[in-house]
C-alpha cells in the first residue's frame, strides 16, 4: 500500500506550494542517489518522495488527490516511477527537478547550441580643450576595434564550405551523461555547444570571423563635460562573434588645462591683478571672460582678494539647464622695483595716511594689543 503523499513528504494536507517545495528539496537531497551510492532503501526513499512531489506540486493532481486520494492521480502521475527513472517521461517533473536541482547536479533542460556573442566593450581617452569642454564640440576619433572579417562574413568558414556536423553530439552542442539514476546534458566538449565543427577556417581571419582593423568615428561632446565624463556610445565596441551584436564603446573625456581660467564644479574662477591706486582709488577694468571682454566696477578701498560674481557667465550644467557663474577675485599687487621718486612718494604717502585709512589694520593691532597687554 502507498503512503499518504502529505505523510511522505511530512507536510500537513494544507501546506503551501513553498512549503511543498522546500520540503521536498530537502528530503531529496538526504535520500538522492548519489549521496547513498548501494543504498537500495534511499534510492525507493526518493523515489517515493519524487512521486508525491509530482503530484502535489500540480494543482490539477493535487485537487484529484485530495478528493479521490491515490486512485484520483493513478495513470496521471502517480504510481508512474516503477520503470527506470527517467525525468523526461513523467509531466512536468523535469521542469521541478531542473528547477530545485539543476545547479547542484549540472541538470538543465534541453540542450541549446551556442548562439553569437557580443563582442567586447572598448575604451578610448580623448583629449579636449578647456573652452571645448564648456561648450561642447562635435570630434573624430579612429578607434581600432575587431571587424567582421569581409572574407568569411563573420562565420569564420573558407568561402565556399561548411562547418561539418560534430560527431559526438551529432548537431545537439550537448551530450547526455548517466550519473546515478538521472540523465544529465552538458556542453559537448568537442564543439564546445556549437554543434559543428570548423574542419574548413577562413585563411583571412584563423577561422575567429573577425580581423583587427579600424574605424572613424564621430563623437558629440556635450556643453560641461569634465575630465572623467564617461560617453557611451553603443553598438561602436568590436563587433560580436558568430552574428552576435557589436560592444559599446566607452569615451572617456580629458580637459586641457586653461592658462587664465580654473573650473570648480559649474563655476569659472578668474584671478585679475590690480594696481594699488585702483583699489585704493576705485576703478573700471576689463576682466577676460569665456566669451570675450567685460567691464566691471572696482569700489574704492577694495582688499585684495575680493570677489565679484559674473552670473551665467560659467559652465552649463551636463543634461541640464542654465549655468554657473564667473567668479573674479582682484588681486591687490605689490609694486616692486622703485626708482628713487616712486620711494619718496610713497614715504610721503605712508605719513598721511593714519590709523583711520586702514581699518584691518587697526583692527588687529588692537586684538593684539588686548591679547598680550
Amino acid at each position: 500500500m502507498k503512503r499518504d503523499y502529505y505523510e511522505v513528504l511530512e507536510v500537513n494536507r494544507n501546506a503551501s506550494e513553498a512549503e511543498l517545495k522546500k520540503a521536498y528539496r530537502k528530503l531529496a537531497f538526504q535520500y538522492h542517489p548519489d549521496r547513498n551510492p548501494g543504498d537500495k532503501e534511499a534510492e525507493e526513499r526518493f523515489k517515493e518522495l519524487s512521486e508525491a512531489y509530482e503530484v502535489l506540486s500540480d494543482s490539477q493532481k493535487r485537487a484529484a488527490y485530495d478528493q479521490f486520494g491515490h486512485a484520483g492521480v493513478s495513470g496521471n502521475g502517480g504510481g508512474g516511477f516503477a520503470g527506470g527513472f527517467d525525468s523526461s517521461g513523467f509531466g512536468n517533473f523535469g521542469d521541478i527537478f531542473n528547477d530545485l536541482f539543476g545547479e547542484v547536479f549540472g541538470g538543465g533542460g534541453a540542450g541549446r547550441r551556442a548562439g553569437g556573442r557580443v563582442g567586447e566593450d572598448l575604451r578610448y581617452s580623448l583629449e579636449i580643450g578647456f573652452e571645448e569642454a564648456v561648450f561642447g564640440t562635435q570630434a573624430r576619433i579612429k578607434v581600432p576595434r575587431q571587424e567582421i572579417c569581409t572574407e568569411c562574413g563573420g562565420s569564420g568558414t573558407e568561402p565556399g564550405s561548411k562547418p561539418d556536423v560534430c560527431p559526438t553530439c551529432h548537431g545537439r552542442g550537448q551530450v547526455r551523461f548517466q550519473q546515478g539514476f538521472f540523465s544529465i546534458n552538458q556542453t559537448c566538449p568537442t564543439c564546445h555547444g556549437e554543434g559543428s565543427i570548423n574542419s574548413h577556417p577562413c585563411r583571412n581571419c584563423n577561422g575567429s570571423g573577425r580581423v583587427t582593423g579600424e574605424k572613424t568615428i564621430s563623437v558629440k561632446i556635450p556643453p560641461g563635460v569634465e575630465t572623467g565624463t564617461r560617453l557611451k556610445l553603443r553598438g561602436e565596441g568590436s563587433a560580436g562573434i558568430k552574428g552576435g551584436p557589436h560592444g559599446d564603446l566607452y569615451v572617456i573625456i580629458n580637459v586641457k588645462s586653461h592658462p587664465i581660467f580654473t573650473r570648480e564644479g559649474n563655476d569659472i574662477i578668474c584671478r585679475v591683478p590690480i594696481g594699488f591706486p585702483q583699489a585704493a582709488l576705485g576703478a573700471e577694468i576689463e576682466v577676460p571672460t569665456l566669451e570675450g571682454r567685460r567691464s566691471i566696477t572696482v569700489e574704492p578701498g577694495t582688499q585684495s582678494g575680493h570677489l565679484i560674481q559674473l552670473r551665467g557667465k560659467g559652465v552649463p550644467f551636463l543634461n541640464g539647464y542654465g549655468r554657473g557663474d564667473q567668479i573674479v577675485q582682484l588681486v591687490v599687487e605689490t609694486p616692486t622695483n622703485l626708482t628713487s621718486r616712486q620711494r619718496e612718494l610713497l614715504s610721503e604717502l605712508s605719513c598721511e595716511i593714519g590709523a583711520d585709512c586702514q581699518p584691518q589694520h587697526k583692527s588687529f593691532f588692537a586684538k593684539v594689543k588686548e591679547l598680550f597687554d
